[in-house]
């Protein structure tokens, strides 16, 4: 039930995407073209997805809300290009393709990614809410993506590469690259729904937890991980000398991490009864992923 649901809710977001990347009217189709390659790459959607099943479990339709779905998968795509680019993680593969800037070159794929944050806010105000509601999902937005939250989490990423970190250290910086935006997608599918202050509160403990989870996962992946599953070459922590759970701790005990935060998260739904059946098989499904 999980799957089918997860898949109903990514053709939603396919469809809403393509339209909302018209290549016809394009003032610059080499740019167009780039947006799109990274955009339609497939993926997880997982942004989007929580965002509208948040928005689910406090009693709202989901696919009312595709207009921020769709600005959040825009954003973590341009988050993505940039993330590989030589300057950063100078990443060759991505979703088992070929990287943006590998196809497209450096400069291109850097404005690709400009194009796409910038676009994310154009789309977002085509959300149909009350003016209030809208600024406030924004803020959430907004913030997360910033200097307090991804992009700061990335800085500190990079100025990490090669030293040795603490355990909060770690926590911290993913809390803002990853963590950040799930909290944003959760948060503002409440938002957007009319939850309570108590339904908000509980839903931001359930993606806090989430997504230590998943980045724990990840870091797991990383090492013990299948390069067709997960698209990418595995090791590649290792190769940047990057501090992850599994080099702090060890694979057991990150997966024990792991397997805590998942409990945490589905505590946290406890309030929602069979509303957050998805939230709770999802978080639940997250430490068996291979990809």
């Amino acid at each position: 039930m999980l799957k089918e649901e997860w898949a109903a809710k990514r053709a939603l977001l396919e469809s809403e995407l393509e339209r909302e990347l018209n290549l016809e009217n394009a003032l610059d189709k080499t740019l167009a073209e780039s947006m799109r390659y990274s955009l339609m790459a497939g993926g997880k959607r997982l942004r989007p997805v929580l965002l509208m099943e948040a928005a689910e479990a406090v009693g709202g339709r989901g696919e009312d809300y595709i207009h921020a779905a769709c600005a959040l998968e825009m954003i973590h795509t341009y988050s993505l290009i940039h993330d590989d680019l030589p300057a950063m993680d100078n990443d060759d593969y991505r979703r088992g393709k070929l990287t943006n800037h590998k196809v497209y070159g450096a400069g291109i794929a850097t404005l690709a990614g400009d194009a796409l944050l910038t676009l994310a806010f154009e789309v977002i105000l085509r959300q149909k809410a009350d003016s209030e509601t809208l600024c406030r999902v924004i803020r959430e937005i907004s913030q997360a993506a910033g200097p307090d939250g991804m992009v700061g989490g990335q800085a500190i990423d990079m100025e990490s590469e090669g030293k040795s970190i603490t355990m909060d250290e770690l926590r911290k910086m993913h809390m803002g690259k990853t963590g950040a935006l799930f909290r944003a997608a959760i948060r503002s599918g409440a938002i957007l729904a009319g939850a309570g202050e108590t339904e908000l509160n509980a839903l931001t403990r359930y993606a806090e937890a989430f997504g230590l989870a998943f980045q724990i996962t990840d870091d797991i992946l990383d090492v013990i991980g299948d390069e067709n599953e997960i698209g990418k070459p595995v090791g590649s922590d290792e190769r940047n000398h990057k501090s992850t759970y599994v080099t702090l701790t060890s694979l057991e005990n990150a997966r024990q991490l792991a397997k805590d935060a998942v409990d945490e998260a589905v505590l946290a739904l406890e309030p929602f009864g069979d509303k957050a059946w998805f939230l709770k098989e999802l978080v639940e499904f997250l430490i068996s992923r291979k990809k």
